[in-house]
């Protein structure tokens, strides 16, 4: 039986898959064409699987020698050029070798020798003047070598390409997470390289590879439903998109985790509510896909950002403002359109568990104490046990955390999870620009009478400076407009002080009420 694959490349014999090439309409033409080009996609995006479809299909033509291979295997070469070039040419015959191509086709064995700086280019002229097609090189994981070794390959294949007295492949296609104008700053960890030019100036085109559409989804979860009767609700298609914004490893692993992990019988139908907790899942478990993402949180290009996002604030334009936003958005973290925001929302929360996570272990709060006898939370309860937490330790969570412009934000964000404790949802609504945070916590309960249902407690969080006066009157509007959204009669401001000279927390931080404009009575919390 075929499955949602989350590891690797996609076998269309195993796996439920898409079309590779759909989301690559392009590529095929710029090859006929016997262009240079560049295809980049954020991590697990079907990159692999399509650049090996590409392959695939053009060998069949019986036009074309075409191999696609990985430079992974080079990623520790560093500035040794001569092993950059060698296990790379290595990788060119094994994959040459698994693919069958024809024996006529296949790369010399061995490789000429030369000196370093020369292997690569002398090897594929060789190759390029005995093979009876043409040969089209699809380079995967290229942004994994490192330094000199990188730029020397780069070289050599444009210096190959403007050769045209000499043989040399016929087309080239370099496939990375990043474009190709980032590949020096991202082998070499110099973020000040970002944007620097590239030896690879051929480049006709760079190609991205997109996320999946709604429609995508559907068909997607319907080759399960095809395959073995269990359909998928409209609602929880509905959810995986929206949880997901189509991104292919995160629509796979929601229904993987439903299917293998809660295993859903397969004469009942999935639900929205099964996605719900596959995606809770997914963020607790913090699984590899999301680990590898967020481990680039504390990159300055990122970082500048991420924390405005949180708290709501904008990003000073600054000279490298393009270039830094084009690198956050090839890493997959933030939309490609505005207004700008986290990508989808299982990584806004993935993002904050993990900003947040050094402060959980300085919360002590027993989430069994904050529930009424009926399942929900008691929100005065929470409130009054996160004001004596705040008075503790505001001036610590200040003074040493990271993120020092979102700490505010991110400790009441992880009071809330640790309270929630796996048995509800947080929805968190930021980005640039929004002068405020909007979170809202789901809890699921039961009712008088004896039925499933669920409360939703709506918070709006800002943030006073020196620079932006009282924010308690916007703050009201504001969470008249989220209460509007939810449609819910009340909810909680709390409005943090960042005042240079504001009293000491011990002082400031007190709960009352408050009237909003449009005449709910709200909690007030000043911290």
């Amino acid at each position: 039986m075929k499955a949602f694959n989350t590891t690797g490349p996609c076998d269309p014999d195993r796996h439920y898959m898409l079309d590779p090439l759909a989301r690559l309409p392009e590529a095929r033409g710029l090859v006929e064409q016997g262009k240079y080009f560049v295809v980049h996609a954020p991590r697990q995006t079907g990159k692999t699987t399509a650049l090996a479809a590409l392959a695939r299909e053009l060998n069949a033509t019986g036009r074309y020698a075409a191999v696609s291979f990985s430079c992974e295997v080079a990623r520790m070469t560093g500035d040794d050029v001569g092993w950059t070039e060698r296990l790379v040419l290595r990788s060119i015959q094994d994959a040459a070798r698994t693919l069958g191509m024809p024996q006529g086709c296949l790369p010399p064995t061995p490789w000429p020798e030369n000196i370093p700086g020369f292997t690569l280019i002398e090897g594929l002229r060789v190759w390029a003047d005995q093979s009876p097609r043409p040969l089209v090189l699809l380079f995967d994981e290229i942004d994994s070598l490192a330094g000199t070794g990188l730029e020397s390959v780069l070289s050599q294949l444009r210096d190959g390409y403007t050769s045209a007295d000499t043989p040399f492949p016929h087309a080239v296609v370099l496939c990375g997470m990043r474009n190709v104008r980032d590949y020096q700053a991202a082998s070499d960890g110099d973020p000040d390289r970002l944007g620097t030019p590239t030896p690879f100036n051929v480049s006709a085109a760079s190609l991205r590879i997109g996320d999946f559409s709604f429609a995508d989804v559907a068909e997607l979860y319907g080759q399960h439903t095809a395959a073995t009767g269990q359909v998928f609700t409209d609602y929880a298609v509905q959810r995986a998109f929206e949880a997901s914004q189509g991104q292919p490893w995160l629509v796979n692993a929601l229904a993987r985790d439903v299917i293998e992990m809660m295993r859903v019988p397969l004469d009942q139908s999935i639900t929205d509510t099964h996605m719900e907790q596959a995606m809770g899942r997914l963020i607790t478990q913090r699984a590899t896909h999301l680990d590898s993402l967020v481990v680039q949180l504390d990159e300055p290009h990122i970082r500048r950002f991420i924390e405005p996002m949180i708290t709501g604030g904008w990003v000073l334009k600054e000279q490298s403002y393009s270039d830094d936003l084009s690198y956050a958005r090839d890493l997959g973290l933030v939309t490609r359109s505005l207004p700008l925001q986290i990508a989808n929302p299982i990584y806004q929360e993935a993002i904050v568990q993990v900003l947040a996570q050094p402060l959980l272990d300085g919360i002590d709060a027993d989430p069994s104490a904050l529930l009424l006898p009926d399942g929900r939370l008691d929100i005065a309860m929470l409130l009054e046990e996160f004001v004596a937490f705040w008075k503790v330790n505001s001036k610590i969570i200040d003074t040493r955390y990271t993120y020092q412009e979102a700490a505010c934000h991110l400790a009441f964000m992880a009071f809330c999870r640790q309270v929630v404790n796996g048995d509800g949802f947080i929805d968190l609504e930021y980005g640039l620009g929004r002068k405020r945070l909007d979170l809202a916590i789901r809890k699921p309960f039961t009712d008088g009478r004896g039925c499933r249902a669920v409360q939703w407690s709506a918070f709006e969080l800002k943030v006073r400076t020196d620079d932006n006066g009282d924010q308690v009157s916007s703050g009201l509007e504001q969470l008249d407009g989220y209460l509007n959204r939810l449609a819910l009669d009340t909810g909680t401001l709390i409005v943090f002080d960042r005042r240079r000279d504001a009293a000491p927390t011990s002082e400031r931080t007190r709960l009352t009420e408050a009237e909003t404009p449009k005449g709910r009575m709200v909690t007030l919390l000043l911290a």
